[in-house]
């Protein structure tokens, strides 16, 4: 017998604003350390999580706008 279960994050808009807030996180716990990053050549790692964070902005903007077309498709 199988239950009968909603998914969790149907429209992935939590799932895109939990992996967007990861990236600004790493960005920012990275900044203290920008001098050493910068003396081992791995300043890559500070834009790579600022990359991570400008795309999570545009992905999170596309989800809420799919979700919103579909509550409007849902409720036509």
């Amino acid at each position: 017998m199988v239950a009968d279960v909603e998914p969790l994050d149907v429209d992935g808009v939590r799932t895109v604003e939990v992996g967007t807030a990861a990236w600004l996180i790493g960005f920012l716990a990275l900044l203290p350390f920008y001098g050493s990053l910068q003396d081992d050549g791995r300043t890559w790692w500070l834009w790579t999580c600022l990359c991570g964070f400008g795309l999570g902005l545009l992905g999170l903007e596309y989800c809420r706008r799919r979700r919103q077309a579909r509550r409007e498709l849902d409720a036509d």
